[in-house]
């Protein structure tokens, strides 16, 4: 990748020059999109709207009874291996290696009767992220419908001019494809997310897809941006519709997010202080978060972060006992940060993966190692707080075992109409497809009423 230099600093940039659009977007599926088309795509913020959102992604599928929903009375082969323990809300009972998050339970609630009945790692997928079944399976995983961020992007835009509406830290990736069932797919490539790349807890953080050739500086830059505009002023001249006016206006959100300061300010996790960083984890996932809060900070609309490896057939034990206190500091701290800048009102984060693991334990699989977990969709649970939502509520419950909805069954549909509803859209909305024929985003847009 290549860099840009500007007044002494230095940080990388797009690459691409052309005359109608000077500056391109490098991430995948998004090559010969411009940044001012990409602007253009996602300019719908005139629902007024200032609320974004911070999708935490377990990719891999988490244990709901490992984590949110733990059976400490059922068979020892479904019960596990950790205790749940009490949290600041009287009954939210939460895993044991989760402390941190029981002492700020009251500011997200957790949906325990989740279900969409497969345990297909790309079908669970599309249906986590796009709310459609249309036949997605590991034998036919290519994207069928946009993603929720995609979908909001377009309906929304970002809540600031001059921002990408649409990012994800360090990439976008469902079960492996990227952007996957984040991307915009059928929508276009103007409405997949910008992937930062990097690992942000690195000294050197530096976002990967945003350059500019080695030899152009700001200035340069400029000047070309002034010869673009002269060569289109005779056409502007005679211009009656007014479409000349409105590419220069997002051509100017073009130029800002290369050469202005909220972007470059937005994406500079090392400005931020010592405390706020150890307070999310000096590790991947703790910073990726960190930086999802910065960006909804300076006007994303739709953030996700990647947390990956959550496959356990297999050593359980030494999985969960690395990955879940990564996710209870980058949770804790989210919430805490958030709450303590007056944006938790503004922000929802919601906490998912594509399904669950099964609730009764294998025990190895062929010699693989210790006891584990393998797939499973028919009971899940959703973490969601923030963004007007109601906290410190536990939404429907699993049977004894852990195996199904015992009360309130809830499917994906309701977890992206209530997210929806929080940020301002209308889950009811339909877009054209192709054909021109209406299709609603959502088959049931009634968002869960007891977090409303």
């Amino acid at each position: 990748m290549l860099r840009i230099n500007a007044g002494g600093r230095s940080g990388r940039y797009c690459d691409g020059l052309s005359r109608r659009s000077f500056v391109q977007v490098g991430v995948a599926g998004m090559a010969s999109v411009g940044l001012a088309d990409v602007l253009r795509a996602t300019d719908r913020s005139s629902s007024g709207s200032s609320r974004s959102a911070i999708l935490l992604w377990l990719d891999g599928g988490p244990s709901h009874m490992d984590l949110y929903d733990l059976k400490p009375d059922s068979p020892a082969e479904y019960r596990g291996i950790w205790s749940p323990i009490s949290t600041n809300v009287p009954g939210m009972d939460i895993g044991e290696l989760f402390p941190r998050q029981a002492k700020v339970a009251d500011k997200f609630s957790i949906v325990r009767s989740l279900h969409h009945d497969t345990g297909d790692h790309f079908a669970g997928g599309h249906r986590m992220l796009t709310a459609k079944n249309m036949g997605v399976s590991g034998a036919n995983n290519a994207g069928k419908f946009p993603s929720i961020g995609a979908v909001l992007t377009r309906t929304l835009g970002p809540t600031k001019r001059g921002m990408p509406s649409y990012v994800s830290v360090p990439v976008a990736s469902s079960i492996g494809l990227r952007p996957g069932y984040f991307g915009g797919n059928w929508m276009g490539g103007q409405y997949d997310p910008f992937q930062t790349g990097g690992d942000p807890n690195n000294k050197n953080f530096q976002v990967q897809n945003l350059n500019l050739p080695k030899d152009m500086t700001v200035d340069r830059l400029a000047d070309r941006r002034a010869l673009v505009r002269s060569l289109d002023q005779i056409s502007r001249n005679i211009d009656h519709s007014g479409e000349f006016l409105t590419r220069d206006r997002f051509d100017e959100d073009a130029f800002e997010f290369v050469a202005g300061d909220r972007a470059r300010r937005a994406f500079d996790i090392g400005s931020e202080d010592d405390k706020i960083r150890d307070m999310y984890g000096r590790h991947t996932w703790g910073q990726s978060t960190l930086l999802a809060r910065r960006l909804v900070e300076a006007g994303s609309r739709f953030v996700t972060v990647h947390f990956g490896g959550w496959d356990h057939h297999w050593n359980l034990k030494s999985g969960m006992e690395s990955h879940l206190p990564r996710v209870d500091s980058a949770v804790a701290g989210l919430f805490t940060d958030l709450d303590q800048r007056g944006m938790l009102d503004s922000t929802i984060v919601i906490l998912c993966g594509e399904f669950s693991r099964t609730p009764r334990m294998n025990t190895g699989h062929n010699g693989k190692g210790t006891p584990g977990r393998d797939h499973w969709g028919n009971s899940m649970f959703c973490l969601l707080g923030g963004g007007g939502l109601k906290g410190g509520v536990i939404v429907g419950s699993t049977d004894a075992k852990g195996e199904r909805p015992q009360n309130r069954p809830l499917e994906p549909d309701h977890i992206h109409a209530t997210i929806y509803r929080s940020l301002g859209a209308d889950p009811a909305l339909h877009l054209l497809d192709h054909s021109g024929r209406p299709t609603a985003m959502i088959a049931d847009p009634t968002p869960i009423a007891e977090l409303i």
